[in-house]
């Protein structure tokens, strides 16, 4: 699981209605039913992902080092170390936490895409042989002999037959109590750290009947236990903010802590080899050496900070792999364990959490490494980074006017970029700002930064020297910026959106406010309406015809917290903490979620161009999204204006369904249930249906258990024409 940064809501368990098209006869009803699937993406197709980001896993394998970068797996010739060079990459699905070689295969912890089984008996072009998903999120994976051991967050171990690595299958399982995120085999046990508040330890779990394991021991520890290694008689606990603890496994069912050593920041990752241990200790504490020549008594014997966020540690020889988050894997000499140095490093990128785009171009925002980095997506399926400029901050957002992208750089303020050439971009000029830039908007020669404590408007006439030519304090903390005509809309977070009059740059003042009912982190917008991402309250339309008197005239709730949006046409795009949402906003007084994407990472950010929606992933990169709904080819296969998408839930049902649809015009309303020989059960009418989102809740508690059909007939009032959607519910 990608637990440093993100807690994802889960789509799957959405059932989605997948209508099919109805066909009636004047003798025979012929229903061709809708097909119930749990899905993770609706009317939504992947086209391209530059799938690059932080270093969170390692293996190491003679010459070569594997990586995970993001959703990246990367293949280091490391023969030498201080000129690293990649020979090989394949894009994954999801971000890489755990990386284990056995013979010519990577077996790779991909989080909710599960064991990914990877072919490198050519390093330079690595390929999937074969998958296994798994019911959570891989974290980690462990091989020997015939099997990998694969640990799951929430669902535990799982034990993979992998003696065909083009067909690997679920041998057996053994549930953990909680969170599942490192593991070891030896001999006939596997050992699973498991880590949540009391309960967290070391499990051993036996093995020798691997469609039946269970557990033979188990040891609490007093930290967060996240990484394990196994060596000789004693396991080695990274165990969080407790350190190392040494436990004892002579007696597998007795284990018990023997000595323990108190690492300076939080221990993420452990190896073992000889009479060290080497301990990834986040971000102050870097590789720490511990001498374990005495396991009751260790100490450290050396260490060697790392720039970044220490989390994984692979050792061979004279040699320590560690992953540093967004700085990379760093190659560390450990011949003299008390007086170990860096003797090269391979750079990764941080996470993406802002993005533009114009022209042949996406502009990413990168938070960790403080770059903008501008990507080719000329063609969409295949972009690549062109180029990158360095800022001394933190970039978190990014727009783009002519020949310049500004970059609201955080701690850093304002900083504007010459991008004329895509693969030299340098910075012509800066401005800082009194709190942290945190999102900015450009119109005519201005730019308005949504600065923490309030609007900041920069004059950037001259580009190599911009200065503030206004600022406007606001209530809360400002989020998120747009702008349209005389007005900035600011996004200020427990404050709701601030309607800042700007039609004199240098005294801006605020003319109305809307104090909406969650955070407001995000604003687009678009004719008569702002369209704010309100965090645990969805998308909210604000009616902005009077700027002085704003109020809401509909909303869309989300599956996870909205934190940004964009608007184009007929649709919102919003990145909520499960993906992108993609919102119809024909009628403003009642929109409905009509599609959406379950991204790998956590969407900070979304910009829209042509039918693609362009998506900062934090750790996973950066997505592009067709939106399906503008193509033609939706999921739900609309094949003639005149059909209904109806969706059915719940399904299976025992008392209540909703029925729910969108009506193009108003309506009558027809709704008739048929049992599964094709007799009328239940018919209902509901005329004079108003345009927009319409929501029927039938009553299906009379009826016997079984499965039956429904179908919606809507007869506009002005027109003769005749919309109808159909599909199968199941009675419980």
């Amino acid at each position: 699981m990608n637990y440093l940064y993100r807690q994802k809501d889960k789509r799957f368990n959405n059932i989605k209605q997948q209508i099919m098209k109805t066909t009636f006869t004047i003798l025979i009803l012929a229903v061709i039913l809708n097909i119930c699937a749990i899905s993770q993406n609706q009317n939504t197709t992947l086209i391209g992902h530059w799938g690059y980001g932080p270093c969170n896993a390692v293996a190491e394998n003679g010459n070569y080092a594997y990586i995970g970068s993001g959703c990246m797996l990367l293949v280091i010739d490391k023969s030498n170390l201080s000129q690293p060079v990649k020979v090989g990459e394949l894009l994954l699905p999801d971000v890489l936490n755990g990386i284990t070689i056995a013979g010519n295969y990577a077996y790779v912890a991909d989080d909710e895409a599960g064991l990914r089984i990877i072919n490198i008996n050519n390093p330079a072009a690595p390929f999937e042989e074969g998958y296994c998903d798994t019911p959570d999120e891989a974290s980690g994976v462990a091989v020997s002999g015939s099997y990998a051991y694969v640990v799951d967050h929430w669902a535990g171990l799982r034990i993979i037959n992998i003696s065909n690595p083009a067909t690997p299958f679920e041998e057996g399982y053994y549930d953990t109590p909680y969170f599942a995120l490192g593991v070891a085999v030896s001999g006939s046990y596997a050992y699973v750290v498991d880590s949540h508040s009391s309960l967290a330890g070391l499990f051993i779990i036996n093995i020798s009947n691997p469609a039946a394991p269970f557990e033979e021991g188990y040891c609490n520890t007093p930290g967060s236990a996240r990484g394990v290694a196994v060596s000789g008689s004693y396991a080695y606990i990274a165990d969080g903010d407790e350190g190392l603890r040494i436990i004892n496994i002579i007696n597998p069912a007795v284990p018990f802590e023997e000595g323990y050593y108190d690492t300076p920041d939080n221990a993420n990752g452990v190896a073992v080899s000889g009479s060290y241990a080497y301990v990834a200790a986040s971000d102050d504490g870097g590789l720490r050496i511990i001498n374990i020549s005495n396991s009751a008594a260790p100490f450290e014997e050396g260490y060697c900070d790392t720039p970044g966020y220490a989390n994984r540690v692979a050792v061979s020889g004279s040699y320590v792999y560690v992953t540093d988050y967004h700085e990379g894997l760093r190659f560390i000499n450990i011949s003299d364990p008390a007086a170990p140095f860096e003797e090269g490093y391979y750079d990764t990128p941080g996470n993406a959490r802002g993005v533009a785009v114009s022209g042949n171009y996406a502009y990413v925002a990168d938070f960790d490494c403080g770059l903008l980095r501008i990507i080719n997506i000329s063609d969409p399926a295949v972009p690549f980074e062109e180029g990158y400029c360095d800022t001394p901050g933190h970039a978190r957002k990014v727009a783009v006017s002519g020949s310049y992208a500004f970059v609201a750089d955080n701690e850093a303020g304002l900083r504007i970029i010459n991008i004329t050439n895509p693969a030299a971009p340098f910075e012509e000029g800066y401005c800082g700002t009194p709190s942290y830039a945190r999102e900015v908007a450009v119109s005519g020669s201005y730019a308005y930064v949504a600065d923490g404590v309030g609007l900041c408007i920069i004059n950037i006439s001259n580009p190599a020297a911009p200065f503030e030519e206004g600022y406007c304090d606001t209530p809360g903390s400002a989020f998120g910026v747009a702008v349209s005509g005389s007005y900035a809309y600011v996004a200020n977070n427990h404050d709701g959106l601030r309607i800042i009059n700007i039609s004199n740059p240098a005294a801006p003042f605020e003319e109305g406010y809307y104090d909406t009912p969650g955070f407001a982190r995000g604003v687009a917008v678009s004719g008569s309406y702002a369209y704010v991402a309100d965090y645990n309250y969805g998308l909210r339309i604000i009616n902005i015809n009077n700027p002085a008197a704003p109020f809401e005239e509909g909303y869309c709730d989300t599956p996870g917290p909205a934190k940004k949006v964009a608007v184009s046409g007929n649709y919102a795009y919003v990145a909520d903490s499960d993906g992108l949402c993609i919102i119809n906003i024909i009628n403003p007084a009642a929109p409905f979620e009509e599609g959406y994407y379950d991204t790998p990472g956590y969407p900070y950010g979304v910009a829209i161009s042509s039918n693609y929606a362009y998506m900062a992933d934090a750790n996973a990169g950066m997505l592009i999204i067709q939106n399906d709904l503008l193509t033609g080819v939706q999921e739900n296969e609309r094949l003639n204006e005149n059909n209904l998408a109806v969706t059915c839930s719940p399904n299976p049902g025992s008392s209540i369904i909703n029925l729910t649809c969108y009506l193009p015009v108003k309506c009558d309303i027809k709704i008739e249930l048929y049992g599964q020989v094709g007799g009328l059960v239940k018919e209902i009418k509901d005329n004079n249906q108003e345009a927009g989102q319409y929501k029927n809740e039938v009553d299906i508690s009379d009826l016997p258990a079984g499965v039956y059909f429904y179908s919606i007939w809507a007869s506009a009032l002005k027109t003769e024409k005749v919309y109808q959607g159909s599909g199968k519910i199941v009675v419980e």
